[in-house]
């Protein structure tokens, strides 16, 4: 482990160099697996450098990203999100609130009062039959003014390279917890994962002057296994400290951040957090009053849909120490959706 990615009021989340787990000799693959574990059960969030995602490969998705939303409302609509079973396609803004309720009344109301000032893109794995991908026209005449082609291969090959990421993670996992190196890859195989694209547009600075309650991204756990998260240099990301605070997960260049989920919590009998978070307005002073349009990629990862999650052997001593009973993840994760739409 180096030095820490972050360190405030109480929060420690490591920076990781996961070459030594991939490529290192033993001793160093079960000191960055334990590392990795720790992370995930003291802070819930890691930072990861010298990951197989080159810097040149992540630099072409945020670029492709960013030309679809520069297609008008009308043409994204297309392509729109439709419902939590498939959890594909276009998310404009006011559309989803990120949130810890789960009253479909709640959440109506908290989205009224305080939107989440963002738009986004979700895309699965495409060999998916009833739910397949919404993909944007690539030869239209609108699809041709922002450079839109290439958009689907682009993102049916960053998704493959961060599927094998979350592969090399929880086999680091399943290292850290003296589990057999493939204890997850049965629940990891099909690849029911979620990439998603993110845009927070230009916001001015009265809106939050207005509103002190008012963030790009309500404050809430992610769903599912872990998540990758790649950040612009914007900044505007923060993680609940242990006394309660929100602290800035600054963005290093050419790491990932990842993050525990609800599900790997419950999965772990809660040995491993899953901890809030939400983004707000970016650190620094804004232009003219306007902050600057903020791009990020989330992938998120989760066991195949079909997978009952027991809690793993090892994170409790008896039956009287589990907290949970068994979950289907594609039940849970429709529920989660549900709400959160």
């Amino acid at each position: 482990m180096e030095k820490a990615a972050v360190s405030d009021d109480g929060l420690l989340i490591p920076l990781i160099d996961l070459s030594k787990f991939l490529e290192g000799n033993e001793k160093q693959r079960r000191e960055t697996a334990k590392a990795i574990l720790n992370g995930f059960q003291t802070a819930g969030f890691i930072y990861l450098k010298n990951t197989p995602i080159a810097p040149e490969v992540r630099k072409h998705v945020f670029d492709v990203s960013s030309r679809f939303f520069k297609l008008s409302h009308e043409d994204k609509m297309a392509v729109g999100w439709t419902t939590p079973e498939a959890n594909r396609g276009y998310s404009e803004p006011g559309r989803e609130k990120n949130t810890q309720l789960v009253d479909a009344a709640d959440v109506a109301k908290l989205k009224e009062a305080v939107p989440d000032i963002k738009e986004s893109m979700e895309i699965g794995r495409e060999d998916e039959i009833e739910y397949p991908n919404q993909w944007p026209s690539e030869s239209s005449e609108a699809a041709e003014a922002v450079k839109l082609a290439g958009f689907k291969t682009t993102m049916n090959d960053f998704f493959a390279q961060c599927k094998a990421v979350h592969v090399e993670v929880m086999r680091a996992i399943a290292v850290g917890l003296d589990l057999d190196d493939h204890y997850f890859d049965n629940f990891l195989d099909v690849g029911d994962n979620t990439l998603r694209l993110l845009h927070y547009p230009e916001v001015e600075r009265s809106v939050f002057e207005a509103n002190p309650n008012q963030v790009r991204t309500g404050e809430h756990s992610d769903y599912g296994s872990i998540t990758l998260l790649f950040q612009d240099a914007c900044g505007g990301l923060q993680v609940q400290s242990p006394n309660g605070n929100f602290v800035n997960a600054t963005p290093i260049e050419d790491t990932i951040v990842i993050n525990a989920g609800d599900l790997l919590a419950r999965w772990s009998n809660d040995t491993i957090k899953s901890t809030i978070h939400r983004v707000i307005q970016p650190p620094v002073e804004p232009v003219g009053d306007v902050y600057p349009a903020r791009y990020s990629i989330a992938y998120f990862c989760n066991p195949n849909f079909k997978s009952q999650i027991e809690a793993i052997p090892g994170t409790y001593a008896d039956e009287l120490e589990r907290k949970y009973a068994g979950v289907n993840t594609g039940e849970y994760l429709v529920q989660r959706l549900a709400a959160t739409y």
